[in-house]
């Protein structure tokens, strides 16, 4: 109870801090409206032209433009400002700010992962489950109880890969305090909008088991079009669990590292 009505207060001050620049709002539904348009339109020109690419019809390709959305819409919320506050020049630990947050009393992964919000990213997370929604509907002939449970299992294990990448990519920050890692995900993510079937197989294999974000995507939405089986959920599962473990090693090992600016 005590870290939900923390991330509440959390979420609280953010709001206000983000809501007194108005002019955001507009830029934000701005770039949300675009992304939506320029994802629905690509698949929408393609699939007008062909059935499906590589067993990826128009409705599983709209649950991965989807998923994809919506991860990209949490990272934008949450995930993403609170891990980056601590890295690269204007970060915490470069600044020396960093000692500040260390002596709070609450556990320091904890902290980093959940203090900085973005509201305005809820109208891109909106979108997002909109597009989900449309996809559903045009699957909905073929959708049953199974599917949908997988998909629900398959998306949090999705959300999960995601913090577990970002937070070992902020953890490197540790080593060299001025240089913002987590770049490297933010290139390859955008290739996480199609299907990794459609890479060639070692770019394939980096996606799917390097820097995972071919698995975010692709996994929820075959699970929902139910083409998963489940070896592959197991899988899935399993190497999200240990991902988790290694991002969060990883950053324990980089607290032990840390000097404090006043030593």
């Amino acid at each position: 109870m005590q870290g939900l009505r923390l991330i509440f207060e959390f979420f609280k001050v953010s709001t206000q801090a983000e809501l007194a620049y108005r002019a955001n709002f507009f830029i934000r539904f701005l770039n949300a409206i675009l992304n939506l348009v320029t994802g629905v339109l690509s698949l929408t020109v393609i699939f007008n032209q062909v059935d499906s690419i590589k067993g990826w019809d128009l409705p599983s390709a709209m649950a991965l433009l989807g998923v994809y959305l919506l991860l990209a819409a949490l990272r934008g919320l949450f995930i993403g400002p609170s891990l980056e506050s601590v890295a690269g020049m204007d970060g915490e630990i470069w600044q020396g700010t960093f000692d500040f947050t260390l002596l709070r009393p609450v556990d320091k992964q904890f902290l980093i992962s959940f203090r900085h919000w973005r509201v305005l990213m809820l109208f891109d997370l909106c979108l997002a489950l909109g597009v989900l929604g449309y996809a559903i509907h045009l699957m909905q002939a073929e959708l049953t109880l199974l599917a949908v449970l997988g998909f629900i299992i398959t998306l949090i294990a999705g959300v999960a890969l995601l913090y577990a990448a970002l937070l070992a990519f902020s953890a490197l920050v540790f080593w060299n305090s001025g240089f913002l890692f987590t770049w490297i995900i933010n290139d390859l993510f955008q290739l996480a909008r199609y299907p990794v079937e459609l890479y060639p197989g070692w770019l394939r294999l980096v996606l799917t088991w390097i820097i995972p974000v071919g698995l975010m995507t692709t996994i929820p939405a075959q699970a929902l079009s139910g083409k998963l089986s489940w070896q592959w959920l197991i899988l899935t599962l399993l190497f999200t669990i240990g991902a988790l473990i290694g991002a969060s090693w990883l950053f324990r090992q980089g607290l032990k590292k840390y000097t404090s600016a006043s030593s």
